[in-house]
């Protein structure tokens, strides 16, 4: 007897579990995309740099995305505050690029103390993690190149997405 009510009442449990658990689409709130970023010199030859790599293997050129830049220098700014350097908090970068930007794949290269473009995407390309993002299968993309101003070393963070 137990068994049978149980089992006619587990059904009802589970969709009053779900229901009770989901959201409300209009109540979901996506950060806001950020529109506007100030690229550097620096910045736009190194992107023109991988996009001319990437042309150069038969591969598309990536669109820039500021949304995409913006995430990148807020890295450069904690690896810069925190004297590190790693994909700290990539997680929570690549979910914001997929929230905000319907991103379905998202990587990301970061570098420090290269003096040159030419310098930090040779290294890349010399690193196979490195270079299968630069040429992956992505669409869009972003970078920043920032220097601290204490020791004057440039930290670098260039994110990739595909929609």
């Amino acid at each position: 007897m137990k068994a049978k009510m149980f089992r006619a009442l587990l059904p009802i449990a589970i969709v009053f579990t779900l229901i009770s658990c989901s959201s409300d689409s209009s109540e979901d709130t996506v950060a806001p995309i950020v529109e506007n970023f100030s690229y550097n010199e620096t910045e736009l030859d190194l992107m023109n740099k991988i996009n001319e790599h990437r042309i150069s293997v038969g591969l598309n050129p990536l669109e820039q995305i500021n949304h995409i830049s913006y995430k990148s220098a807020e890295h450069n700014d904690f690896m810069i505050e925190n004297d590190v350097v790693g994909h700290q908090y990539f997680d929570q970068r690549a979910t914001n690029i997929k929230q905000v930007l319907g991103a379905v794949q998202v990587s990301e290269n970061v570098a420090y103390n290269y003096q040159s473009n030419e310098g930090v995407l040779h290294a890349w390309l010399m690193s196979d993690g490195h270079r299968d993002n630069i040429e992956g299968d992505f669409t869009h993309f972003g970078i920043s190149v920032k220097t601290n101003p204490t020791t004057g070393r440039k930290y670098y963070t260039n994110i990739f997405m595909k929609r």
